[in-house]
């Protein structure tokens, strides 16, 4: 599988360094409040949200700070692949469990310092209620405390019910869309939805910019457009 963690394999690339600015916009996002617990999600598959929250989590371990990237998506979560992980237990198995005495039990070290990940775990029949559940708002309260930054990697938007659940409980919620892929209107009615349920959403992140729209990020990543 082609290596997606570009923070770590290619810290200097243009890429990385767009990483980095998104993390740095994202750290004084608000002046009112901490932001502690950061979703990111998207309209539709292949916008490349798994890429960029993977890949944020990074930036924010690599700058010090104890860091926890969730797998959200219940049905076809793949975190765990793109660190080389067992996903022998996750996230949905510790919301059957006694979160206050096992969530530790669940976290896995990843080869990233200060980075650990919980991931999706075994695929329930009720995805949906499991994030909707008081126990899941329980558990998101204590991680936040135990970690300076929690990063969720949602479901997309478009015909599921999942990350806007999960908008519901963290500060602040990121949108990555992808150029020639993402229609405009798929992407107005994600922020609609999000707004609809007073989710606080950061920005847009446009992802997979030809190098020929932009000589300063180029290739695979993009621009951070911050929701004012």
């Amino acid at each position: 599988m082609k290596n997606e963690l570009i923070l770590d394999t290619n810290p200097k690339s243009s890429v990385a360094e767009a990483i980095r600015i998104i993390r740095t916009n994202l750290q004084f996002s608000s002046a009112d409040k901490e932001v502690k617990t950061i979703l990111v999600t998207s309209s539709i598959a292949g916008e490349g949200k798994s890429f960029t929250s993977s890949n944020l989590a990074i930036a924010f371990a690599q700058n010090g700070k104890r860091v926890l990237l969730i797998d959200c998506d219940l049905r076809r979560g793949r975190l765990h692949k793109i660190f080389g992980l067992e996903n022998d237990k996750g996230l949905s198995n510790l919301l059957i469990s006694d979160i206050q005495a096992d969530f530790s039990g669940y976290l896995k070290k990843t080869n990233i310092k200060n980075l650990f990940l919980l991931s999706s775990g075994s695929v329930p029949p009720n995805p949906s209620e499991l994030l909707d559940s008081k126990k899941n708002k329980t558990l998101i309260q204590l991680l936040s405390k135990k970690f300076d930054y929690v990063i969720f990697d949602g479901t997309p938007v478009g015909g599921l019910t999942d990350s806007v659940i999960m908008s519901k409980y963290v500060d602040k919620v990121v949108v990555v869309c992808a150029i020639n892929y993402t229609k405009v209107e798929q992407l107005v009615n994600t922020q609609k939805t999000l707004e609809n349920i007073g989710a606080d959403i950061a920005g847009v992140i446009v992802n997979k910019i030809p190098e020929s729209y932009s000589s300063y990020y180029g290739g695979y990543y993009g621009h951070y457009y911050q929701n004012d």
